[in-house]
C-alpha cells in the first residue's frame, strides 16, 4: 500500500508543478485563410520539411534555461484490457510510468556537450485482481552525454551516447530479469510538428534467466512523432524490430493536450508483441490502454 501511495503522490505532484517548457526560440507561423480550399493547402503545408533556423549559441543558451530537473520520458497512469484474450479482472490492468532526468552540465564539456543522468521506472499493476498485486516493475537508471546537431545555422536534432541497465530487482530469484547495454540515440526534427527518433543498443546480457531477451528485444528501435498545427493533439509511434523477417513490436499513442499552459494530457496507449515488461519478455502481449499522461516538452533536447 505504501508503494502505491507513494506512486500516486509523485504524479499528483509532477501535474500541479511541471509546466510545459515550449522553446520560443521556435515559433511556428500559421496564418488563418479565407476559403477552405486554403485552408487544406496551409495545413499540408504545416507538414513539409522545414528547417529550423538556430545558432548554436542560442541552442545552448535555451536549454541552459531550461530546468536541470524536469520529465525525461512520458510519466503516465493508464489502464485497460487485452485484445488478444478474453478479458477478465486477471487480464485487465493498469500500468503506470515515472520517468526523470537531471542535467549535470551546461557547456563546459567539449564540443558544446553535456552529461546528464535519468531515472525511469515502469510497473504492470493487477489493479482488478484479488489483493491488486503488482505484477512486474522495471528500474531503468541512465548516464548520457548529448550534443545538439547544427549544421549552417539550422538546428537539425541531437545526438546521445548513454550508458544503462535495466532490471526488475528480483535479486537471484528465478523471475529475476536483467541487462546492461550502451545505446546511442538519434533525435532529428522533419519540421517544428514532427521529429524522427533512432535508438540502436549494443547490449550485456547474461547467461541468467534472460539471456535470449534480445531475440524479443531486438538491437534498435525507432519512433514517429507528431503534433496537431494547434500543438493539442501528439500521435507517437515505436517500431522495434525482433528476430525473424517482419517481425516488429508496436508500441503507438495519442494524447490530447488538456491546456496550452501544461503539459498533461489524456492517453491512449496501444501496444503489440513481445517485451513490453521484462518478467514475460517471451510472452506475446496485445494491449489497450487509456489514462492520463505527464509528457516532455516537444522540442526536448532528451
Amino acid at each position: 500500500m505504501a508503494r502505491i501511495l507513494l506512486s500516486l503522490f509523485l504524479f499528483c505532484l509532477f501535474s500541479t508543478v511541471i509546466h510545459s517548457q515550449e522553446n520560443d526560440s521556435i515559433m511556428i507561423i500559421y496564418e488563418h485563410s479565407k476559403t477552405l480550399k486554403e485552408k487544406a493547402t496551409a495545413a499540408v503545408n504545416l507538414y513539409k520539411r522545414r528547417e529550423i533556423k538556430a545558432n548554436e549559441d542560442s541552442i545552448v543558451k535555451a536549454r541552459e534555461r531550461e530546468p536541470a530537473f524536469a520529465v525525461y520520458r512520458d510519466n503516465y497512469f493508464i489502464t485497460g484490457i487485452p485484445l488478444n484474450k478474453q478479458v477478465s479482472n486477471k487480464t485487465a490492468d493498469a500500468k503506470f510510468q515515472f520517468s526523470i532526468r537531471q542535467r549535470i552540465t551546461n557547456s563546459v564539456l567539449p564540443f558544446n556537450s553535456f552529461l546528464y543522468l535519468t531515472y525511469t521506472q515502469k510497473s504492470f499493476w493487477n489493479i482488478y485482481d484479488e489483493s491488486s498485486p503488482f505484477r512486474d516493475t522495471n528500474y531503468n537508471p541512465g548516464l548520457g552525454l548529448g550534443k545538439h546537431i547544427i549544421k549552417d545555422n539550422k538546428f537539425l536534432g541531437t545526438m546521445f551516447i548513454q550508458a544503462e541497465h535495466e532490471s526488475n530487482g528480483q535479486g537471484d530469484s528465478i523471475l529475476s530479469r536483467s541487462w546492461n547495454y550502451l545505446s546511442c540515440t538519434g533525435k532529428f526534427f522533419y519540421n517544428p510538428l514532427s521529429s524522427i527518433q533512432f535508438k540502436f543498443w549494443l547490449p550485456l546480457v547474461d547467461g541468467g534467466a534472460n539471456r535470449d531477451l534480445l531475440d524479443y528485444r531486438g538491437l534498435f528501435d525507432f519512433s514517429f512523432n507528431t503534433l496537431s498545427p494547434n500543438k493539442l493533439w501528439w500521435f507517437t509511434a515505436t517500431l522495434n524490430p525482433r528476430k525473424g523477417p517482419g517481425n516488429i513490436n508496436l508500441n503507438a499513442s495519442i494524447s490530447y493536450r488538456l491546456s496550452q499552459k501544461y503539459n498533461q494530457y489524456l492517453h491512449i496507449q496501444f501496444f503489440s508483441g513481445y517485451s513490453e515488461g521484462l518478467l514475460d519478455y517471451n510472452k506475446y502481449s496485445c494491449m489497450l490502454r487509456a489514462g492520463f499522461c505527464i509528457k516532455p516538452d516537444f522540442f526536448s533536447a532528451y
